[in-house]
């Protein structure tokens, strides 16, 4: 369950700072960097933050 919710928070975070990229400011896409960069990250070290702060809401 948790790792679907990592996703979904990910991808609706890359989805909502390309909009805002497009429409307000292209400085949006340094925040749709930092997501990736996290992504790939965690997918290295098997730590993510969002899966620690799930983690302490209760959410496995």
């Amino acid at each position: 369950m948790q790792e679907r919710i990592i996703r979904a928070v990910a991808g609706s975070f890359i989805l909502i700072s390309l909009l805002l990229a497009v429409y307000i400011n292209i400085n949006w896409l340094w925040f749709t960097t930092f997501v990736g960069v996290n992504l790939l990250q965690s997918s290295i070290t098997k730590w993510c933050l969002m899966g620690q702060i799930l983690s302490r809401f209760g959410i496995k």
